[in-house]
């Protein structure tokens, strides 16, 4: 590694926790800053204990080294919140909860990535009560990247100059230094989404597509209860207060309206999403459905199939989107996806495809005649192919964290 780099983190739950892991696997950052924002635990060593155990991936130094790893983490300074974790130092910030308040500045971080989830808003200003994102840039930040969609209470205000959603592979090469000082990642389903989109919208063949949407079947996240709740004062969907682990939930996403952030052509497909959460720790499934006008080959057959269709995503698995996009023809669970390091594999043993025919009726000229000698309306029958993708992504670490690791390496490494 070169210059030295610090990253701080702002929240230490399921992103925040797992972005060190990430950034501990790589050889991208020498020092960590942590803001917990308030005590944890009994003193250090329950942060210490904390981030070297998940419940969902395992023990930390086994998933840094298999097997064979040995424990390696341990206080160095329980008074200046010193941890030393598989050879970094990792400090520990206790106090402040607003991010205007966290001593970035004295302690050298220019990228600080918001895990918090309680900050979302790019308009707020870094004295919003309560705090903001740009508080992290008062604070000394240089950039500061959210692990959240951005959402703003200004409704059809478009978003600050400075700001934008970014996601690893799609558009991440557009983050300007020094005029993009606010970054949103994205959620775990855009990225994936984006990621099957991406080399459909690529090719010529595929690029025309007359309506597309998607539903994810999708792992319990921390917002949902382990038991049935009393729903918050003005809460208006009343399934999210009830227990995540023992039914299957019916939400919303927004994962289409921000795909359009960071893919502008999708905007006139009219894409839909919807999501179903079920009682899994992590990984999710991306069905995606597209509907696209398709040529006929001399002998009557569509040129967009199943093979067609898979032959894209093997190419671009291989190509353009090596290792962010994987091709599987095995026969997968989810837990199989558990930890894997790809924005999104596609199981192609399941992509189907139909074709069926539209009759359209064509239009009296410009000047009202008829569309056909005999008076009656003209039709002209068009072959459409509907195409169904399923996609598998780890929503919290494979997928997700790791994308957001690269992005945040990247715009590190360009400051």
């Amino acid at each position: 590694m070169g210059t030295q780099r610090v990253l701080g983190i702002n929240g230490l739950g399921r992103i925040g926790k797992l972005t060190l892991w990430h950034h501990l696997g790589n050889d991208d950052f020498h020092r960590f800053v942590i803001n917990t924002g308030r005590p944890v635990g009994t003193s250090l060593e329950s942060v210490a204990h904390y981030i070297s155990r998940d419940s969902t991936y395992g023990l930390l130094h086994r998933w840094l080294s298999g097997q064979k790893g040995k424990p390696a983490c341990s206080v160095v300074s329980e008074k200046d919140g010193l941890l030393s974790i598989h050879g970094r130092e990792v400090k520990v910030l206790r106090e402040a909860r607003n991010p205007r308040d966290i001593p970035w500045r004295d302690n050298g971080v220019g990228v600080v990535v918001d895990c918090t989830g309680t900050f979302v808003d790019p308009h707020d200003d870094p004295d919003t009560p309560g705090g903001s994102l740009r508080g992290h840039i008062a604070a000394g930040a240089r950039v500061v990247l959210l692990s959240a969609p951005f959402k703003s209470r200004q409704k059809n205000v478009p978003d600050p100059e400075d700001s934008k959603m970014m996601i690893y592979g799609i558009n991440h090469y557009q983050f300007e230094p020094g005029s993009h000082t606010v970054i949103s990642a994205g959620s775990c389903t855009t990225t994936a989404l984006a990621h099957m989109m991406r080399p459909l919208l690529d090719r010529d063949l595929t690029r025309r597509m007359i309506t597309a949407g998607m539903s994810t079947i999708h792992a319990v996240t921390a917002s949902q209860p382990v038991l049935d709740s009393v729903p918050g004062s003005g809460a208006k969907d009343l399934r999210k207060s009830r227990s995540g682990m023992a039914s299957m939930v019916v939400t919303s996403t927004g994962a289409a309206k921000a795909l359009e952030q960071v893919m502008p052509e999708v905007a006139r497909i009219g894409f839909m999403a919807e999501s179903v959460r079920i009682p899994t720790a992590t990984v999710s499934l991306i069905i995606l459905n597209v509907t696209f006008q398709s040529g006929m080959t001399p002998d009557g057959k569509p040129l967009i199939d199943r093979e067609s269709i898979n032959g894209i995503y093997r190419q671009a698995s291989e190509g353009e989107a090596a290792g962010l996009v994987k091709y599987s023809e095995e026969q997968n669970v989810s837990v199989d996806m558990k930890g894997e390091d790809a924005a999104v594999v596609i199981e192609a043993v399941e992509t189907h495809t139909r074709t069926g025919f539209v009759d359209v009726e064509i239009p009296p000229d410009a000047n009202g005649g008829k569309a056909s000698r005999d008076g009656e309306p003209r039709i002209c029958r068009i072959p459409v192919t509907h195409v169904k993708v399923f996609g598998w992504y780890d929503n919290e670490l494979g997928s997700y964290t790791h994308r957001l690791g690269q992005l945040t390496s990247f715009i590190a490494g360009v400051l």
